[in-house]
Formats: structure tokens, sequence, C-alpha cells
């Protein structure tokens, strides 16, 4: 039979990594209520490298600490229906990314959206956190406490 991963608590907001993206400590909602996961960046577009598609886009706002003003590129993207906050529906980019979450790495799926009005970057979908977590609505940033431990 095979063993069962321990399922983490988390907060309702958690300190995570993008190392592919060489983005560390960012303020994550964890949204039970959104299926998929989601990451603020501006200046989506659609280039032309050598013949190939690339989407190209600049991640977080000027404002934010970590903000690089250095533009992304990925080859292997998609384009998704995705259902925003206000109940409507509208296409997304979307990008395969690892997320660091206390010592666990996993790969989840982010569409790329404007968040610049919400206070946090990034937001954590239901998708990625049935791959082992319990979310304590209570409590913040349960895994980067135990970090520092």
């Amino acid at each position: 039979m095979a063993k069962t991963k321990e399922k983490l608590t988390i907060g309702r907001s958690e300190r995570i990594d993008l190392p592919e993206l060489k983005l560390y400590d960012l303020n994550a909602k964890i949204d039970t209520g959104a299926y998929g996961s989601a990451i603020h960046c501006h200046h989506i577009e659609v280039v032309k490298i050598r013949g190939k598609e690339v989407l190209r886009f600049d991640l977080l706002d000027p404002s934010h600490p970590h903000y690089e003003k250095k533009f992304f590129r990925f080859r292997n993207f998609k384009i998704k229906r995705v259902r925003n906050s206000f109940g409507q529906t509208e296409k997304r980019y979307t990008i395969q990314a690892k997320v660091k979450i206390g010592q666990r790495l996993l790969n989840t799926e982010f569409s790329l959206t404007d968040r610049s009005e919400m206070k946090y970057p990034v937001l954590i979908g239901r998708k990625f956190i049935q791959q082992g977590f319990i979310v304590d609505v209570t409590k913040r940033n349960q895994l980067s406490k135990s970090k520092r431990k």
C-alpha cells in the first residue's frame, strides 16, 4: 500500500519562494475559494523570437520590494478561461512554476493577471492546496514560523 504524505497545516497567508523565477519570501494568500493559483504581472504579450511564440511579462509591481524590472519569457504557456473574483470569465495566460512552501517544492500552474489592487501579489488556490495541505484560517505564516524555530 502506498504511503501517503502527511498533510501540513498552513495559514490563510504564507511566505513562499518561486525559485525558477528567482523570487523569494513572497507573501501569498491561501484561498480555498479559488480553484487555481495566480500571480501579479503586467506588460503581458506574446512575441516571436526566432520564429517561435514566446510569452513575455514583467512580475510584481514597481512598488514591491522584490521588483526587478525584468521581463520573464516562457515558451511553454497556455491560454485558459478563468473565473475572476467578480465571477466573470476571462482568458488568461498560464505558466507552470515550482513553489516552495515550507520544505516542500511543488509544481503548480499560475494564471497571469493584474493583482495591483489586491493585498497579496500571489494567490494560491485549491488545486495547489490539495497536494498535501490543510488550511487553518485562524493562522498566518505557519510554515515560515516553523522554519525560524
